[in-house]
């Protein structure tokens, strides 16, 4: 008896410990699922880098939190200058209410009046704050007023997620629930993945809750979460109630051996696959930065509650089932179809005929779809990219359409000039004066704004700071072009003292540097992925050539999934950008999610090769067997991410769609044409010219 028997016998004895557990697990998750959102936020910063070092400066010196910003904008006719004076003093007392809150500055021009408002805020506490500023503008006659910025825009966008995320886990709960009616028939089976799935993702919420007690965590983690932990977990569930039925079928022993078996297979090979999910999203740990970092977090937790689940809560629901439990009434379900077997057999037979006919026509079709990703552009984000009827958003467009992008986003150039009280000399005062003449001539400079006032000159005299509104938007190349230009400015150049030095901070500028580092990271991420994944399935195949091919071939459904995301929103929907975080986090993801269904068909085909089935013969049988299930288990997490895809927010839709994409080309190409195709070219080298008995099997 193996230890995974013995494990599975002590949870079967121990099953009133196990439920009531999980019962707890279950409500502490639920408890923590309506405090968690409250604790998420936006992570824009990128330690070590350029703009953290200016932001800290900005920060510590002048009292300004760039993230703690507002951007309002009043709209007005033909006033005069009296009445444009009087608009900028209502303004001025309407921002009061906000602790802290400072009219940075105020500019009038074509109908329209906006201001910088600064606040010394953290995020969270300025996007709280919001709708009482927006309630004091109207208190003081502005009723017209739009307010916008990061604070803002986070607040507006709080109630769209939660929105997308409840619309998205009816629909997708909906749809699975028909689905597995179809393939399982009218049976108390089809509750169990549900039991499991709400398990998982209650555990998951409770974990991640309990990461936000130690770190922050960005907004979108709860639709990530729950969407894409509810398709993992009734996947995993699905394959698994699949198996108990064919151990129950074949009456080998009681109830319980029926389940031991289940775990002994099945449940061995859902472990390897969940693993591989965790290392595929553990590689996201290497980017340096926060954002990613958290989503990295929180889609590792996932897998984990799977497997923790799949161990416990999943046998005992197995055996609380029994026989009467997984026997349908009435309608039976396609995988007890035997014409649906007989396709894919007939399937598999085409494609051991034709194995390279079949291998050359998937991949170049393949090739074709991941073609798009030759074309692609990357953005830290959009600030177009949320709901257009947001207020916030909507101020955005206001404001780029009047003034120019770059006005919601300002840059702030701090010039250090080394020694305090070096800002009031003769001297600095006409280099500050050259410098701000200067940066009114450079491309994509709207405006300057410097002045020898306490929010422009630092308490010790040594920092002196300067606002530059841009032109472009906060994604847009020019952005970046003005910023890397900003960074190489020589003060000397303009006259101030030897040892002076400048820094740029601000959420621009911050976007730079979180999409260089993520540019950096990305090498390294594949690298490790396909290294990691290569050492699993080595280990758990034992054989060096058929994780080669596994791997190959997932890097191929991955690229072709990116593909398709830009040729979605790039081609087909107009979209500048893709967001660099989402196509990371994509690659991540898929490439574990993927790993899964080629684990379990490798697993079932070398089940047949230990009892004794020659190479091709093997592979017809592990599709015979597993394609029905997997198919099943494939389009009950395309409609679990489909959540995602009809969701408001673009970066999750992008995720969202490249998940769906990857999914189905994974489980309609590569599952069921490239792996076994490949698989009957290479015939007995695929396993090493043997077959270790000790190995896993699904």
């Amino acid at each position: 008896m193996n230890r995974l028997d013995t494990m599975t016998r002590t949870v079967l004895r121990h099953r009133a410990l196990v439920i009531v557990l999980w019962c707890c697990i279950g409500l502490a998750g639920l408890l923590a699922s309506t405090a968690l959102p409250g604790r998420l936020t936006a992570l824009t910063a990128v330690p070590g880098s350029p703009s953290a070092a200016a932001d800290a400066v900005l920060r510590s010196s002048f009292g300004d939190n760039t993230d703690g910003s507002f951007t309002v904008i009043v709209h007005f006719r033909q006033a005069s200058d009296a009445r444009i004076r009087q608009l900028e003093q209502e303004l001025t007392d309407a921002v009061r209410v906000v602790p802290t809150a400072t009219v940075v500055q105020q500019r009038a021009l074509g109908g329209v009046l906006y201001a910088l408002v600064g606040t010394r805020l953290p995020l969270l506490d300025a996007s709280a704050a919001t709708d009482r500023l927006r309630a004091s503008l109207r208190a003081h006659g502005l009723d017209g007023a739009l307010v916008t910025g990061a604070p803002a825009l986070e607040h507006d966008v709080r109630p769209v997620l939660a929105d997308d995320l409840h619309r998205g886990t009816v629909l997708a709960v909906v749809a699975a629930l028909l689905l597995l009616l179809l393939v399982l028939g009218w049976c108390w089976a089809v509750l169990v993945p549900f039991v499991v799935a709400a398990a998982v993702v209650a555990g998951s919420l409770l974990l991640v809750y309990a990461v936000t007690l130690i770190t922050p965590m960005v907004l979108y983690i709860p639709n990530v979460i729950e969407l894409i932990g509810l398709g993992l977990a009734i996947d995993y569930a699905l394959l698994l109630v699949h198996r108990f039925r064919a151990e129950v079928r074949a009456r080998q022993g009681d109830g319980t051996d029926a389940v031991v078996r289940t775990m002994a297979t099945a449940g061995r090979t859902v472990i390897i696959s969940g693993i591989t999910a965790a290392v595929g999203l553990s590689v996201l740990f290497l980017t340096p930065v926060p954002f990613v970092r958290s989503l990295g977090a929180a889609g590792l937790i996932v897998p984990v509650v799977s497997i923790l689940a799949a161990l416990t809560l999943q046998p005992v629901l197995l055996a609380l089932l029994g026989e009467r439990g997984v026997q349908a009434r009435g309608w039976h379900g396609v995988l007890d179809d035997a014409r649906a077997d007989a396709r894919w057999a007939r399937l598999a037979a085409l494609v051991a005929r034709r194995p390279r006919t079949v291998v050359v026509t998937a991949t170049l079709g393949l090739a074709v779809v991941a073609l798009p990703v030759l074309g692609i552009h990357l953005a830290p984000a959009s600030l177009t990219a949320i709901p257009q009827q947001l207020e916030s958003a909507r101020g955005v467009d206001f404001l780029a359409a009047r003034v120019g992008a770059g006005a919601i986003t300002p840059h702030s150039l701090v010039i250090d000039t080394g020694r305090p009280g070096g800002t009031v000399t003769g001297r600095d005062e006409q280099a500050r004066t050259r410098l701000a003449s200067a940066l009114t001539h450079l491309p994509g400079v709207f405006a300057v704004v410097s002045d020898t006032s306490t929010l422009f000159v630092d308490a010790t005299q040594r920092y002196q700071r300067m606002v530059i509104i841009g032109r472009d938007g906060f994604a847009d190349a020019g952005t970046a072009a003005l910023i890397d230009r900003l960074r190489a400015i020589d003060p000397q150049q303009y006259g101030y003292a030897p040892g002076a030095s400048v820094m740029v901070g601000g959420a621009s500028a911050r976007g730079v540097d979180f999409l260089r580092r993520i540019e950096g990271a990305t090498p390294w991420i594949v690298i490790a992925s396909l290294l990691l994944a290569y050492l699993l399935m080595a280990r758990a195949f034992r054989t060096r050539l058929l994780p080669a091919v596994a791997v190959g071939l997932n890097l191929v459904s991955v690229t072709a999934a990116c593909g398709v995301v830009v040729l979605v929103f790039q081609v087909l929907l107009h979209q500048s950008t893709i967001e660099a975080w989402a196509l990371v986090f994509l690659f991540a993801m898929l490439f574990g999610l993927s790993m899964d269904y080629q684990v379990f068909i490798v697993a079932r085909i070398r089940e047949a090769r230990l009892q004794g089935r020659d190479a091709v013969a093997a592979i017809g049988f592990g599709l015979e067997r597993t394609a029905g299930v997997i198919t099943a288990a494939a389009l009950i997490l395309v409609a679990a991410l489909t959540g995602l895809v009809t969701g408001h927010v673009t970066g999750l839709q992008e995720l969202g769609v490249g998940l769906v994409a990857g999914v189905i080309i994974d489980a309609a190409v590569v599952r069921t044409l490239l792996l076994p195709g490949v698989l009957v070219l290479l015939g007995e080298r695929a396993w090493g010219g043997g077959v270790d008995h000790s190995s896993v099997s699904a």
